[in-house]
């Protein structure tokens, strides 16, 4: 079970690495540039690493939020937890733009733990509503909207939620709309990132895939505002399920861009549908489209990573990955907690 937790984060860094060179690209252009089986390989910077991007580095703040919590996280009360995930989303703020929010002026919180690692000081193109949205002074919640941006930015940090073993699907499902919340209020911005959550957490359970996902969209069901994204991932199904064609490019496209969060969770599930035994050709079809490629990466790579296990994940991918060591010791914190 350890590998899957080490899989789930360190799957989700090698997506996010794979499609960082793709991102803002339209498909012909990466077609162009990469060729025609578009990128299938880090793009290796002078350093020789797949340089992961925000979509991580939100990550292993969730995780450190979720670590800091503890056991506040079963008691289901956001007023118990969202503090803590709070604190851990000013602090990635601070290292990305130096800014220092009052609430952490008031307490010991700039130094320790992920903020020792200065790979995380590297701004790789942070989401512009996250960081305006943890500039505000204000803590978004499902009950106190901040903005109405339904932007990826919510879902694509996420999975860590999934993964803790005290929380059952639909608390997990809460959890993490909570989170993703703190800095998205469109409801199409923090339901998808409870359905990852959830799905992960189905799969934690031993469901399969296929059915994780069934099991996911029912629990969506019972949220408030949920159409667009239920009716996003019955697309992704159906499309996978019709078997129309032989998975590819320009049928990834069909589900939009990935820039919102329904979209960017519809073809991560789409691509984890079409390849689930197959890490490496469903993480490649998740990051060749128009569109946010690193985020579809990091999302695809967080299932399939969790679903298979870090030995399904291509040693030459882990090899170059940046501050996998890192990345592994925190699943490894998850795994234990």
């Amino acid at each position: 079970m350890l590998s899957k937790y080490t899989g789930c984060l360190l799957g989700g860094a090698v997506g996010d690495a794979l499609g960082a060179p793709a991102e803002f690209l339209f498909l012909p252009d990466i077609l162009h540039r990469f060729g025609p089986g578009g990128v299938i390989d880090f793009i290796e910077f002078s350093d020789g690493l797949g340089r992961i991007t925000d979509d991580t580095q939100m990550t292993l703040f969730t995780a450190e939020g979720i670590l800091k919590a503890g056991n506040k996280l079963l008691t289901g009360f956001p007023e118990d937890y969202l503090p803590e995930m709070y604190t851990s989303y000013l602090r990635w703020l601070h290292t990305q733009s130096g800014f220092i929010p009052q609430q952490l002026m008031e307490k010991p919180d700039l130094t320790g733990g992920l903020m020792e690692l200065k790979e995380l000081f590297r701004r790789r193109a942070p989401g512009n509503t996250c960081l305006s949205a943890l500039q505000s002074g204000k803590m978004g919640t499902i009950d106190h909207s901040i903005n109405d941006s339904k932007g990826c930015g919510g879902v694509m940090r996420v999975a860590p939620v999934g993964l803790i073993e005290g929380l059952s699907p639909e608390m997990a499902f809460r959890v993490a709309a909570e989170a993703a919340a703190i800095t998205h209020s469109h409801p199409s911005g923090y339901l998808p990132a409870g359905a990852l959550a959830a799905l992960l957490a189905f799969i934690r359970k031993g469901f399969p895939l296929e059915e994780a996902i069934t099991r996911t969209m029912t629990l969506l069901g019972n949220w408030k505002d949920h159409g667009e994204v239920l009716n996003a991932l019955a697309k992704a199904v159906s499309m996978a399920s019709s078997m129309i064609g032989t998975p590819s490019f320009s049928l990834t496209e069909k589900l939009g861009g990935g820039w919102t969060g329904e979209e960017a969770l519809a073809i991560s599930v789409y691509c984890a549908l079409c390849f689930p035994d197959d890490f490496e050709k469903a993480v490649i079809l998740s990051v060749n489209h128009s569109g946010d490629s690193d985020s579809t990466g990091a999302i695809t790579g967080n299932i399939l990573g969790f679903l298979l296990g870090e030995e399904a994940i291509p040693s030459r991918w882990l090899e170059k990955l940046e501050i996998r060591e890192q990345i592994r010791r925190m699943a490894e914190g998850l795994f234990i907690l």
